[in-house]
């Protein structure tokens, strides 16, 4: 039933990632939350979460796997290299007192070679293949009050595919109210509702918390993506952060098996470990990410079908990753004179 829930809440956290700009208490509408200045910081800006331009170069060790089709079980093979190149772009082009409209597009490039144990073969497969994943979206986003509280609404149109074809036409919507918000300490409560006909959790609750200890380490909690403690170091220069968070690999098959059917790919990853982050120069920033893989499943699964009715799926064994990164954001508060 565990496994079950995070291969749900997987579905989301792509979605998640493209309304987060928009939702982010620290830097929307800072006048009307009536907060003081000192509040919302230079440090926050540069650290923003959804940053304008970001790409990553990400790169998983070799690693075991089992894999079972319908109720057989297959030899374990191995994955010999798994490498990923994200990009992704985000803007908010139209901003007023109470609401904002923004976009965003992204890539992910997933290059795999497999060795594959055949049942009754002698001699094992070797499979390379390199996969596309393109998305783009438009959220708007509205700031009311509700219960005496403020209250962010988003609504978000979201489109993806691969290089050949476009695939889904996807609709996030999102509710969060903002329960404290001081020098200290943030919080917000929210629900996400997410109209995807491949999904098995359309309603999903949210929450986000930070909190500033008074030795300078940070508790930062955005579920159900996030749990990191954080301390900035080097003069604010760099950030370091141990905790964890969840990912995931999605893309589409094409003439599996010389049929014309459409197939999806998703796998939830969870990845516990440590991240630097480090300002270059005004707008620049290098991220370098590290630790364990945990995969409790890849599913592959007909287009028309759910996550929950895989033909295939595979049970990867923990392996280390190493994730290098550069952002760029012209807007930043740090590059202001």
């Amino acid at each position: 039933m565990i496994k079950e829930t995070l291969a749900a809440l997987s579905m989301l956290f792509l979605s998640i990632g493209l309304f987060a700009q928009n939702t982010d208490i620290s830097k929307v509408n800072k006048d009307s939350l009536n907060l003081p200045k000192r509040v919302v910081t230079s440090v926050a800006d540069r650290f923003a979460v959804a940053r304008p331009l970001n790409i990553e170069f990400a790169h998983a060790a070799p690693y075991n796997f089992k894999s079972e089709r319908g109720n057989d079980n297959l030899p374990e093979s191995k994955v010999r290299k798994f490498e990923q190149t994200k990009v992704s772009a985000n803007i908010n082009f139209i901003k007023r007192k109470t609401w904002i409209l923004g976009a965003t597009v992204g890539y992910r490039g997933t290059s795999a070679e497999a060795e594959v144990v055949q049942p009754g073969m002698t001699e094992n497969s070797l499979l390379h293949e390199d996969f596309h994943y393109l998305f783009s979206a438009v959220s708007f986003t509205y700031f009311s009050t509700l219960f005496k509280k403020r209250a962010f609404y988003s609504s978000t149109i979201l489109i993806d595919g691969s290089e050949k074809h476009l695939e889904r036409v996807k609709g996030i919507f999102t509710g969060t109210i903002l329960l404290k918000a001081n020098q200290k300490t943030k919080m917000t409560v929210g629900l996400l509702l997410n109209i995807d006909p491949s999904s098995q959790t359309p309603i999903i609750p949210t929450f986000a918390y930070e909190h500033k200890f008074n030795n300078g380490l940070i508790a930062d909690v955005v579920l159900p993506r996030s749990m990191y403690l954080r301390k900035f170091v080097l003069n604010n220069l760099g950030r370091l952060s141990a905790g964890v968070e969840l990912d995931q690999t999605t893309f589409y098959l094409y003439n599996l098996e010389g049929t014309n059917q459409k197939y999806e790919y998703r796998q939830l990853d969870i990845n516990p470990g440590l991240i630097y982050e480090h300002a270059v120069g005004k707008y620049f920033m290098i991220t370098l990410k590290s630790g364990m893989k945990l995969t409790p499943n890849g599913r592959f699964f007909r287009k028309e079908d759910t996550f929950g009715d895989p033909i295939y799926q595979i049970k990867p064994d923990p392996t280390f990753y190493f994730n290098a990164g550069v952002s760029f954001n012209p807007f930043s508060v740090f590059g202001r004179k």
